[in-house]
């Protein structure tokens, strides 16, 4: 690949990109696959999964961070550059055995830099983010992007004890863990470049905050969606729905509503396992204090009951919770991550302030939940892929 020089430019700043790719022709390869990806779901996937990545390659959600991080673009005889950027190395990426789609998405955003990739799939995952390399190796024009994925891109799946563990913090500019908080420590104290910078994605839960005004069936249905796809293991699906200023019948309400939504919403083929695992979480909630239901085919389990009530454990569990604004800022998990909201005003300022005495770290509608961007539990991790360098010419 060639070097290429692009320019972006706030109200304040020019910022000349020194990159390994040509910006234009990378978003025209990326954006151009959702042609032959509407066409087919590859068994590797889920229509879930594979819509939401169709949904994530259009071209304008590519080029925002770009926009977010550096400006507009701008043309050449417009640039006065004070800064310029550059790819700081290369990256390597330990993946989580739980959101096998982090793999593909943080894959594409990287590719951005132009760096080198090395990814460590999860040992107990399916390898979403091979399957959508050879996907795409196998559907993409020839060219800079292919050649780079093909190139410049490892994927490998081995466990923490293996030496290219060690071998891959002791290369990598750029370490992103995602994981435990353990094993997110255990790659950082890997001995590592001096110069190197870790982003951690560790332990996070998430939480949707709900008004029964403003739960229509399509946002009830959004509900369901965001969390059947991962359930409880994933660290933006709702470990539990909050009916703000609601009542013990509101929240049975919701769990009727959910429990009937259900069938409309996800797929009700349940593999046996499952369903008998949903039946034992159904039965082991209901002993808890519980006043739970269970979804069609025993799809999963919806749970009514307070706020003080110890959290249900099984997989496809979802709480639902009646409480004060108080009360659900009180009982945040402390390492909270995303609260989904459904609300009659949500662009109040007063939401402004009430989220900016919690931990959260994003604030969005539940149908957003699982949308995963440039900026992430609290900070823009994308940018750190460059480092940048002062210019005064």
């Amino acid at each position: 690949m060639s070097e290429k020089i692009h320019f972006f430019a706030t109200p304040h700043r020019c910022t000349a990109a020194v990159l390994p790719f040509d910006l234009e022709e990378w978003l025209r390869q990326w954006s151009g696959l959702r042609r032959q990806m509407v066409k087919h779901v590859p068994e590797s996937f889920t229509r879930d999964e594979w819509a939401y990545l169709v949904a994530f390659l259009d071209e304008t959600s590519l080029r925002q961070p770009f926009l977010e991080s550096f400006g507009e673009t701008i043309s050449d005889s417009q640039a006065r550059p004070s800064a310029l950027i550059r790819p700081r190395g290369l990256i390597g990426i330990w993946l989580p055995n739980t959101v096998s789609l982090l793999g593909p998405l943080t894959l594409i955003l990287a590719s951005f830099s132009g760096a080198p990739l090395w990814v460590k799939a999860g040992s107990g995952s399916s390898d979403l983010t091979a399957a959508f390399v050879e996907y795409s190796l196998r559907n993409l024009q020839p060219g800079a992007l292919a050649d780079y994925l093909r190139e410049q891109v490892r994927i490998e799946r081995f466990d923490r004890q293996d030496p290219r563990n060690s071998h891959m913090a002791a290369v990598a500019k750029v370490r992103v863990v995602f994981g435990s908080d353990a094993a997110v420590r255990a790659v950082h104290t890997l001995p590592h470049p001096a110069d190197s910078v870790a982003v951690s994605f560790g332990n996070h839960r998430s939480e949707a905050w709900v008004e029964k005004d403003a739960l229509t069936e399509d946002r009830m249905v959004a509900l369901i969606r965001v969390f059947a796809i991962y359930g409880q293991a994933g660290c933006t699906s709702p470990g539990r729905v909050v009916v703000l200023n609601g009542t013990d019948e509101e929240s049975r309400a919701l769990q009727e509503s959910l429990v009937r939504l259900w069938p409309k919403a996800v797929r009700t083929d349940v593999p046996m396992h499952r369903a008998a695992g949903n039946v034992m979480e159904f039965q082991m909630a209901s002993v808890q204090g519980w006043h739970a239901a269970r979804f069609a085919r025993n799809g999963g389990v919806v749970a009514a009951g307070s706020i003080e009530l110890p959290p249900p454990t099984g997989l496809m569990t979802l709480p639902v919770v009646p409480a004060s604004i108080a009360e659900a800022i009180t009982f945040l998990p402390a390492n909270i991550q995303t609260i989904g909201h459904c609300l009659r005003q949500p662009h109040d300022p007063e939401w402004l302030r009430l989220i900016a005495v919690t931990p959260a770290k994003r604030f969005v509608p539940i149908e957003a939940m699982h949308h995963f961007g440039p900026v992430w539990d609290g900070g823009n991790y994308w940018r750190q892929f460059f480092e940048e360098v002062e210019f005064q010419p």
